[in-house]
């Protein structure tokens, strides 16, 4: 099966009807939340319109060069957002630079393995499997990375004096803020644990479900969507413990002393 069917502009306003109806259903609540609604179903609509007209020359041009180049920008918008998602946030370049790097080489890591092994198009590096590929598994490491580093700093201030009094008793830093960083690497894995248990029973995931529409048989659409939720797993994985690490060698020193120092002041989520 290969045929599909193709959605015209119209489809799209009439599915768009429904959004509508939230904001609706948000004024006569008195929720406030038509304008975000309003603002968000555009900013996705604009985005997705010049990413599609993007891929489609960058497919055409194919260079491993530019695919690269559109890689990186990829992960430096998604470093953007967990550093926008944090409300207490690590100072100077390490509030940008930790999350980031960390999401940025798992995510790379993990997908160069995916199209180096299991995949393998040709070129190995073909802008049509890699970058929705690398996508999928940055948007989902992004969620996991941002929400560890919330929690841990989150935990670090508000048990400043537990953590403190653990290093008075000479406890390394590691040691005291080992419950903290557990809990801290929790929440990280929770949104794809959460994710990979409702998978096929509760809900069919977006990918699957678009191959299916798209006229490719459900069974190969079913290994396709294990192999990215494998690869999610695995990428999220390496991107939460490596900010959650990463983060606390920044909140205390090499005295082990706590360095909540290191934070700026609490800011309003984005």
């Amino acid at each position: 099966m290969s045929s599909y069917i193709s959605l015209s502009y119209f489809d799209l306003a009439l599915a768009a009807v429904f959004i509508l109806l939230n904001g609706v259903i948000s004024i006569a609540f008195k929720l406030g939340l038509a304008k975000k609604l309003l603002i968000v179903s555009l900013r996705m609509v604009a985005q997705l319109l010049l990413v599609g007209l993007l891929l489609s020359w960058i497919f055409s041009v194919s260079s491993p060069w530019l695919t690269a180049g559109i890689a990186l920008a990829m992960a430096l918008f998604a470093g953007r957002e967990i550093w926008a998602r944090q409300e207490r946030k690590l100072a100077g370049i390490w509030g940008f630079g930790i999350g980031t790097g960390a999401m940025m080489f798992a995510g790379m890591f993990i997908t160069l393995i995916a199209l180096n092994t299991q995949i393998q198009p040709d070129p190995w590096w073909s802008p049509r499997y890699s970058l929705p590929l690398f996508g999928m598994i940055l948007g989902n490491t992004m969620t996991g990375v941002s929400l560890a580093l919330d929690r841990l700093s989150g935990m670090v201030v508000r048990e400043k004096n537990a953590i403190e009094a653990r290093l008075l008793l000479g406890m390394t830093r590691w040691k005291a803020m080992r419950p903290f960083v557990r809990d801290s690497l929790r929440a990280g894995f929770m949104p794809i644990i959460n994710s990979m248990a409702a998978m096929g029973i509760v809900a069919l995931p977006g990918m699957m479900t678009g191959q299916i529409l798209s006229g490719v048989a459900p069974q190969e659409a079913v290994k396709y969507q294990i192999l990215v939720m494998f690869l999610i797993g695995g990428a999220t994985g390496l991107g939460v413990i490596g900010a959650t690490f990463a983060a606390t060698m920044r909140l205390s020193d090499d005295r082990h002393r706590l360095r909540l120092d290191r934070l700026k002041a609490p800011q309003k989520q984005i």
